[in-house]
């Protein structure tokens, strides 16, 4: 079996900023142009630190991609095929990525550059990135915040079972940019 060719596609360095966050939760990463939109979907959960539980899509200039449903038929383009070089062409540009439907967490990707591949550099790769992801099911940004409410005060009458439902302690400010880079390796 040949030799795979390396991807010569230009790196993209986008912030993904979880919308409606005080303050803001963000990761800033670097992939490669020729990722699809459904790679992009593995990524954005690995960086922001989901669980991969819930449907997603991502909406580019009013234009929505996926998974479809034919019993929906709700005019959801694939994701599969569909590259970053093709939906974001230049820098400055941005998508909305939304995870959770119910939850409804939006998240802005921007195009900070657009680099050449360097060929000691293997991407993905979270450069940075800021606070905690909030814990799956907590009810979105409004949810998040009653959470944090609740876990930084141990009078509150919900500290306890916030607590137990979360498994324990919760730091709103960690972020581990090790731990990220090494989960990427297995994408």
């Amino acid at each position: 079996m040949p030799a795979r060719k390396p991807d010569e596609s230009p790196v993209y360095q986008l912030k993904v900023t979880l919308k409606g966050s005080k303050p803001p939760i963000w990761r800033r990463i670097q992939v490669q142009g020729s990722t699809t939109l459904a790679t992009l979907h593995q990524i954005l959960q690995v960086v922001m630190g989901w669980t991969n539980s819930h449907l997603h899509q991502f909406i580019v200039e009013g234009v929505y991609y996926g998974v479809p449903a034919s019993e929906w038929d709700l005019g959801v383009k694939s994701e599969r095929r569909v590259q970053l070089t093709h939906v974001l062409p230049q820098v400055k540009k941005r998508l909305v990525y939304e995870y959770d439907f119910g939850d409804s967490w939006a998240h802005e990707a921007v195009v900070e550059k657009i680099l050449p591949p360097e060929s000691s550099v293997r991407y993905p790769l979270c450069l940075a990135g800021k606070r905690a992801c909030p814990p799956e099911d907590v009810g979105g940004v409004w949810g998040y915040l009653g959470f944090l409410e609740a876990m930084g005060d141990p009078q509150h009458p919900d500290h306890g079972m916030m607590r137990d439902w979360v498994g324990g302690a919760f730091d709103p400010d960690a972020f581990d940019l090790q731990s990220v880079n090494q989960a990427l390796k297995y994408l």
